[in-house]
């Protein structure tokens, strides 16, 4: 299976019909069929590294103050138990646990509405551990690379450049010129497949603590350039901003 970075943005495009969406129902219908889709969520902030494993995750409102619409919609899918146990067999040295109090955040089902509007496939989430570093996260991605071999799609979803202190609440808000060259400069990184500028990523340019204030909507690239095989080729599949502070660049490996 091919593994994907989203870059989700904000809730408001659970309902948007925007370049961002379209993009996403397309790339949907041109991947491979997965036998089950673990999502990498930058809102499962936790201590210690869980996989979901309930045969019917909840779905979570993890957003505030937002159209009522939002909180309506519902996206039926399973869990994955079965695939939930194979992730946890296949880490090795790092101890994988197992929730069944989280469910399904947003940064899963936001997403996988447009993707897989259906809801007809098995998904399970895998937390952040914010006690480690980068470099923890993109070796975690490393061992996970495995389970492309056994019909798991994964995805990464956060986003690369992410500042919600310095956002504008118009979605179509122009960035300002640090936005675009730090993501610019992310993206030669992803091309050149720099990982170790990407891992060392305070060193990429002076305006990077404005660009990733917080490492939880970064680390989830980490894991997917992590699992980057020798002969995969990266494409993206949408660029573009929203809310002037957010890069909503995605992309494919495979």
């Amino acid at each position: 299976m091919p593994a994907v970075f989203i870059g989700h943005g904000s809730p408001m495009n659970i309902i948007l019909k925007n370049d961002f969406t379209k993009h996403l129902s397309e790339l949907g219908k041109k991947l491979p069929q997965p036998e089950a889709i673990m999502v990498i969520s930058a809102h499962w902030l936790t201590r210690g590294t869980f996989v979901t494993c309930m045969e019917r995750p909840q779905q979570i409102y993890d957003f505030y103050g937002f159209p009522a619409e939002l909180y309506d919609f519902k996206y039926g899918c399973v869990g994955s138990p079965k695939h939930a146990a194979m992730t946890k067999k296949t880490v090795k040295g790092i101890e994988i646990n197992c929730s069944d109090e989280w469910g399904l955040d947003h940064a899963s089902w936001a997403v996988l509405k447009h993707m897989y509007p259906q809801g007809d496939m098995p998904v399970y989430e895998m937390s952040l551990d914010m006690t480690k570093d980068a470099a923890f996260h993109y070796n975690l991605g490393k061992q996970l690379a495995d389970l492309r071999s056994k019909g798991i799609l994964i995805i990464g979803s956060g986003n690369m450049v992410h500042n919600l202190r310095l956002m504008d609440y118009d979605t179509d808000a122009p960035s300002d010129d640090w936005v675009v060259e730090i993501d610019e400069k992310i993206k030669r990184c992803l091309l050149e497949k720099n990982h170790a500028d990407l891992i060392d990523y305070q060193k990429l340019d002076t305006s990077i603590r404005k660009a990733i204030p917080t490492l939880d909507h970064y680390l989830p690239m980490l894991y997917i350039i992590g699992m980057q095989q020798k002969n995969d080729k990266l494409r993206f599949v949408h660029e573009g901003y929203q809310n002037n502070t957010i890069s909503m660049r995605c992309f494919v490996l495979g």
